[in-house]
């Protein structure tokens, strides 16, 4: 299903190479041309250089409100033809707009973030359930970001967070060697606790 993007978008002249003269190039131009480029760019984690002039175009469009922000994604995304080919099309672009920008590890640490108060103390906790709107982009059936996508490492009571899936086996590592180096040092402490009792 992935492939039918990329050959709907490729059959609209989105891409062209260098060697075609001007006056030969794709159908398309201006915004449209680069709607369906930003379409095929976010829909795939390992994105070409080719893709910064309409990744740059999408980010662009910013308003005071956000609601307001992914209208405008959304009207630029729905200016490629393909867009509007399929029911599986246009929830690619819902998908997009609502997901692109906001799924990367850092923004889920950010949003996913939450602080409860225990009996001692403030706990700062990341979800590790990924919102909807990102699971709907990550995993929609015309994009390819499953490699990519981040990753949960650990668990939320343990200080788990969101990493790059690049980053996660490393961070899996470090992360499992601070859990060993607590639970033993809660141990000693437990030994040490009930020695002085005696």
């Amino acid at each position: 299903m992935k492939s039918n993007l990329l050959i709907a978008l490729f059959a609209l002249g989105v891409f062209t190479t260098s060697t075609v003269p001007a006056s030969a190039q794709g159908v398309l131009t201006g915004d449209t041309r680069l709607a369906c480029e930003a379409l095929l760019c976010l829909s795939t984690g390992k994105m070409p250089s080719e893709c910064v002039p309409s990744i740059q175009r999408y980010f662009s469009i910013s308003y005071k409100s956000f609601a307001d922000t992914l209208r405008g994604r959304i009207n630029f995304l729905n200016l490629c033809p393909a867009s509007n080919q399929s029911a599986d099309m246009g929830s690619l672009v819902n998908a997009i707009s609502n997901g692109a920008g906001r799924c990367d590890a850092s923004s889920l640490n950010r949003t996913l973030l939450n602080h409860y108060n225990s009996v001692e103390d403030w706990t700062v906790v990341i979800s590790n359930q990924m919102p909807g709107y990102c699971s709907a982009y990550t995993t929609h059936q015309f994009t390819d970001l499953g490699d990519t996508a981040p990753k949960y490492v650990g668990i939320p009571e343990r200080g788990g967070y969101w990493i790059d899936a690049k980053d996660y086996a490393g961070a899996l590592a470090a992360y499992n060697a601070r859990i060993l180096a607590e639970d033993q040092a809660a141990v000693l402490a437990a030994m040490a606790n009930g020695n002085g009792g005696d």
